[in-house]
């Protein structure tokens, strides 16, 4: 009965939620009075008990929120917290009713109450609603940025990396305010708190930031000196003083703590070569550019620098920089590195690897004196921290460095003497005995096809690189690594982007996540890949990408053939176990982006934002225009999604199987995703609060986001809805008029 309660207070409004939960605690109190009396003593022993494990873990800040929702009076009012207390207090309650609540209530005791209830939650459970909590802080009343606070500062305390990413969403969600009101607002002078040296986390005697290596922006003034020399000069006249990027006028600032420099510098250095390369008329251009800043980049490495979209502790320790590649975008530069790192425990308490040149990587060293070990105090110095990313790059070093790449490239075939290979080729293996019929099957399969292979394309360089298999880019990269025989290294990569507001991007993320959590939930066996968006202003930040994936565009670009060809000659003919199975993911993913689209109203849906993987599963990226806006208000895409002719016959047909089991999927997952429907719209409207965002302009996006899960339908009339959506987006004219609008004014196929 009481899971049946707990479950409607998402479907129906809180007061006939309150009222219904009454009805059922009155009638068990009935029950109970019927019981024996030893057993009710029993039985409240256990409750008491509970209780007071419950609250070991809350400060005294906690019971004075409690006591401020118990009843002191017989009052209606005073009933109605006891009953919001035993809600908080139940095993049911979870971070997103808590978000809820916090969101919705105007009680200052269910604020503060909630808000010390969220150091009882995993950190990773509310980091998923950090922007909501930021946005809340930055734009509600005072009442809720009290409540919220100290859980904030906590965190920041013991967190570098939660210290950062408070930082930067904070200047992002600031950002809309009017730039009087943003100067003195309560998110800047906590982003100006965090970024200060006063919020420290208790580092340990033996991991003082003097014995790790400083990053900062490489420049040709980057001579290193004593940390003396260095604290010295900073401590002379105009020290304080820096230009910066959003105000080109000298202005005083504090100084900033070395916890946090390292990682900033490494991240503006970043964000700054992809302002540069924006300048550069082609992609040649910019590729080569981008290739020699990071060799240039390469200098500084290994240091206290991670890569923040990672999800395992680690330490950078170089960058393969002839294999970067900049991305299609017609007017900004966004491009795609891969990062070599070092495994550990701490990134912000271990130590940092050591250097390993690049022109030892053939010496016979053994492999004992390459491993990591403690830095020597002094054995890196402190050098000058230069914000004038202006003066930070000379022609002359590009010129040389340019030089050093090609030279670099051509001796890469050479193979380490401590490759991966030759060491796990020592093992003794197991002789493995395998039927001949199984060999004879499996060789007439891959002789049926093989797949298909990109050419290099100079107004596409990323094509080939994208379509390399993940696994041969790795064995590839960690051959030619100095520090590729070591167990902890790890291949990572990130796509940087400048001059867009990712945002947007990171609202679509974490609706993506949730629905994608709920289906998992239902047992709904659709497919959606959310990938992680780190925003660090409101026009940069970094996007995890889609391993072993490229654009349809790419695909008909670079094979000329159908997708229904292309998928046999990628997997096999149609009887093949690999083509089976690459169609069934087709069609599971086809189906969970169709979701996704008719829900977020997800536009610019050209073949250059749809991705498809080595197991035929199709992505959609680039959530630029969701909810209320659209490219240039154009008004082409007026199908709830996009399902073309080419789509259908991959998925075999019309009157195939597995259209019928596409548009079955399609209803599971509008069932499955309206049953926890609030959960999805309370991401989306507390984001509305304060926000200039296209996404939200107008006055009905939540009520319109709200329409399209269609609560009052039946299943038999959700099932005749889904087959009217799938109809409509197969035969829309505006689709392919999209198509073509996008061929003809950008190439894109």
């Amino acid at each position: 009965v009481w899971s049946s309660v707990w479950r409607s207070v998402w479907l129906i409004d809180p007061e006939v939620a309150l009222k219904a939960c009454q009805e059922v605690l009155l009638k068990v109190q009935l029950q109970n009075r019927e019981v024996p009396d030893e057993q009710q003593v029993d039985n409240k022993q256990q409750q008491d008990d509970h209780q007071q494990q419950h609250h070991q873990h809350y400060t005294e800040v906690t019971e004075c929120s409690e006591s401020s929702l118990m009843p002191s009076a017989s009052s209606s009012s005073s009933s109605k917290q006891s009953w919001l207390l035993r809600l908080f207090e139940s095993k049911l309650f979870d971070v997103s009713m808590a978000i809820s609540y916090l969101y919705k209530s105007k009680e200052p005791g269910v604020q503060a109450y909630i808000g010390n209830r969220l150091f009882s939650f995993l950190d990773s459970e509310v980091d998923f609603y950090l922007p909501q909590l930021l946005n809340m802080y930055v734009h509600m009343d005072t009442e809720v940025g009290d409540a919220i606070r100290p859980y904030l500062i906590h965190r920041c305390r013991g967190s570098i990396t939660f210290s950062l990413l408070t930082a930067w969403l904070l200047g992002a969600y600031s950002s809309d305010m009017h730039i009087s009101t943003q100067r003195h607002s309560r998110g800047t002078k906590l982003r100006k708190l965090i970024l200060s040296d006063e919020l420290k986390p208790e580092l340990k005697s033996d991991s003082s930031p003097s014995s790790s290596t400083v990053f900062v922006s490489p420049s040709r003034r980057t001579h290193q000196r004593s940390k003396s020399d260095a604290t010295t000069a900073s401590s002379g006249p105009g020290s304080g003083l820096r230009r910066t990027g959003s105000n080109p006028k000298v202005e005083a600032v504090h100084e900033e703590p070395d916890r946090l420099r390292p990682q900033r510098e490494f991240v503006k250095s970043l964000l700054c070569i992809g302002k540069r390369l924006a300048t550069l008329p082609t992609k040649e251009q910019k590729t080569q550019r981008l290739i020699s800043e990071l060799s240039l980049l390469n200098h500084k490495l290994p240091a206290r620098v991670w890569l923040p979209t990672a999800e395992h502790q680690h330490h950078v320790c170089r960058i393969p920089h002839t294999q970067a590649v900049v991305l299609n975008s017609k007017d900004k530069a966004p491009y795609i590195i891969y990062v070599e790192v070092l495994e550990c425990e701490s990134f912000e308490t271990s130590p940092v690897p050591v250097r390993i040149p690049e022109t030892r990587i053939r010496s016979a060293r053994s492999a004992e004196n390459l491993d990591c070990g403690e830095h020597r105090a002094g054995s890196f110095s402190t050098v000058p921290n230069y914000d004038n990313d202006d003066e930070a790059w000379a022609t002359d070093d590009i010129g040389q460095l340019q030089v050093e790449a090609e030279a670099q490239t051509s001796s890469s075939d050479n193979i380490s003497q401590f490759s991966v290979d030759s060491i796990t080729s020592l093992e003794s293996k197991e002789p493995v005995f395998i039927a001949a019929g199984d060999i004879r099957r499996r060789l007439s399969e891959n002789l049926a096809h093989t797949p298909t292979t990109f050419r290099r394309d100079p107004e596409d360089p990323s094509a080939v690189a994208l379509k390399e298999p993940w696994e041969e880019k790795v064995r590839r990269i960690r051959e030619a690594s100095p520090y590729g025989h070591l167990l902890n290294w790890r291949l990572l990569s990130v796509i940087v982007k400048c001059g867009d507001d990712l945002r947007q991007e990171l609202l679509a993320y974490q609706v993506l996540r949730q629905l994608q959590s709920i289906w998992q939930q239902e047992r709904v066996p659709l497919w959606i890949k959310p990938y992680k968006i780190l925003v660090m202003s409101s026009d940069s930040g970094m996007i995890e990408p889609v391993l072993n994936a490229v654009s349809l565009h790419q695909v008909r670009k670079q094979s000329q053939l159908s997708l229904l060809d292309y998928f046999l000659q990628e997997h096999g003919s149609f009887t093949t176990e690999a083509f089976l199975t690459a169609q069934r993911n087709f069609v599971q993913s086809c189906a969970g982006y169709s979701l996704i689209c008719y829900l977020l109203q997800v536009k610019d849906r050209h073949n250059g934002n749809i991705l498809l993987d080595s197991e035929g599963h199709i992505i959609h990226i680039d959530f630029g225009f969701i909810l209320s806006s659209s490219p240039r208000n154009l008004g082409f895409e007026t199908s709830a999604f996009k399902l073309t002719s080419e789509f259908v016959d991959v998925m075999g047909g019309l009157d195939g199987d597995m259209f019928i089991y596409y548009k079955m999927l399609m209803l599971q997952g509008l069932i499955a995703a309206r049953k926890h429907m609030e959960k999805v719209l309370q991401i989306v409207e507390i984001m509305q609060q304060g926000s200039h965002l296209p996404c939200f302009h107008g006055s009905s996006t939540i009520r319109g986001l709200k329409e399209r899960f269609h609560m009052s339908l039946t299943e038999e009339q959700l099932q005749l809805l889904v087959e009217q959506l799938v109809d409509g987006s197969m035969r829309s004219i505006t689709t392919k008029l999209y198509d073509s609008f996008q061929y003809v004014t950008n190439g894109i196929m």
